[in-house]
């Protein structure tokens, strides 16, 4: 058995999310910097060695205002907590199809809390220069306010600005490292 490495392309990749706003619509923003440190017992990808480190203040909502405010104390405080970590612990199989829950451990503002994403395995190519590639999508949904992202305005009709609910999508290429 062959331990591999892999890290991620990140001209292929990206790491987003969307929060409802006002409660009748989504805003959607992205980390702009991330890395990964993968590792797999030859091309197993299901008893892989999952770590990956996101740029807080990476962060891009195509609102330069509102940019500032989520890197703030408000929400992620960048300067206090430069790094969002996300440590895989197990995964599972869910079908034959290359489907997969990953159970890990989320860090935001120094808070690390369990969560569980489901992951799609599109499966390895090897590109026209001769890299080898390993497809993912990733996506889940956690409660913001469990890593102290507490910020919100109350509605006049009620309801509030920021829901608590964070979506998560992420489209991941690995490149297999030499």
């Amino acid at each position: 058995m062959n331990t591999q490495k892999w890290v991620i392309d990140p001209a292929h990749s990206e790491v987003s999310f969307k929060v409802r706003h006002m409660m009748i619509s989504n805003v959607k923003g992205e980390f702009k910097t991330f890395s990964a440190d993968i590792t797999t017992r030859d091309d197993d990808f299901s008893k892989a060695d999952v770590k990956v480190t996101v740029d807080a203040a990476s962060i891009a909502t195509g609102n330069t205002d509102r940019d500032v405010h989520v890197k703030a104390p408000d929400f992620f405080d960048v300067e206090k907590y430069p790094e969002i970590m996300f440590k895989g612990k197990k995964l599972e199989p869910v079908d034959g199809d290359g489907s997969f829950e990953i159970y890990g451990e989320l860090t935001i503002k120094g808070i690390t809390k369990e969560v569980k994403l489901d992951v799609e395995f599109g499966g390895i190519q090897k590109d026209p220069w001769g890299n080898e590639k390993a497809g993912f999508s990733v996506n889940g949904k956690i409660d913001r306010t469990e890593w102290d992202l507490k910020w919100n305005a109350a509605l006049e009709t009620g309801g509030v600005l920021v829901s608590d609910t964070v979506n998560i999508n992420c489209e991941v290429q690995l490149m297999r490292s030499a």
